[in-house]
């Protein structure tokens, strides 16, 4: 069974689709790439896929379960997780902290508990500070945790998004534009990172990307959107030398 399928994905906003009649199966481990040139349609999926818009027709499944309907909490606590385009990170928050939020969905102790900082608060506090200083030491974020989140290098702080959004514990993971911004160095430290965690964490990825280097580099498999609708899929190598993506792409930075 695929880990993230969409039937008949499609979500219209007035008279505008959006999204028609997107099919995607992604199987799970894999490192599934979106893409399609600016206003294709991606982060729309990533937006339903999410719970942030709920979609007019179609149906999504993560691990089986139906998400229609599902709000992005909900949606998070079954198992997905994502980034974003912009940086959304707590900035006068330290990066330890920043971690440390993404492990609410693992709390087990009461507010009153809480309130008190009694019970199983200390000892679950203690618990989730060092997996937040583990998972800090994947990025090679540990060094900082003291620093506040918006005194980090830029390429830091897209590290640091990734690792608050792995503390929730994913089934799939979603990066929207991991290398936004990422100059050549940190692209490529960028993608032995993507790889690492879908390596030694078990985890799936889907991600959309203008950076095709990056996409060649560490996608298997790729979907390419336009207006809304699927243009290509298939394994990477075929759908880059794809005539269709190419002439979709002209004028499109790769």
């Amino acid at each position: 069974m695929a880990i993230l399928e969409t039937n008949d994905l499609s979500i219209q906003f007035g008279g505008l689709k959006a999204v028609s009649h997107l099919d995607l199966k992604i199987e799970k481990g894999e490192l599934y790439g979106l893409i399609g040139p600016n206003g294709a349609g991606k982060t729309t999926v990533f937006n339903m896929l999410t719970g942030v818009y709920q979609p007019t027709g179609g149906t999504i499944y993560l691990d089986g379960v139906c998400l229609n309907g599902k709000n992005p909490v909900e949606i998070n606590k079954l198992g997905i997780a994502r980034t974003f385009q912009n940086i959304r990170l707590f900035g006068k928050m330290s990066v330890l902290d920043n971690v440390r939020v993404g492990f609410g969905n693992s709390i087990k102790y009461s507010l009153l508990e809480s309130f008190f900082h009694v019970g199983r608060y200390r000892k679950n506090e203690k618990v989730v500070t060092e997996k937040a200083i583990e998972l800090l030491k994947v990025f090679d974020l540990d060094g900082e945790k003291d620093t506040l989140a918006s005194n980090l290098p830029y390429g830091k702080q897209r590290k640091l998004e990734i690792a608050r959004a792995m503390a929730t514990n994913p089934k799939l993971l979603l990066l929207d534009e991991p290398a936004a911004g990422m100059n050549p160095n940190e692209t490529a430290e960028l993608m032995n990172t993507i790889r690492f965690v879908r390596d030694n964490f078990d985890m799936t990825i889907l991600l959309i990307e203008h950076d095709m280097k990056l996409v060649g580099g560490i996608c298997e498999k790729l979907t390419v959107l336009n207006f809304g609708t699927e243009l290509a899929k298939g394994n990477t190598a075929e759908v880059l030398h794809d005539p269709r993506v190419i002439t979709a792409y002209i004028g499109e930075d790769e």
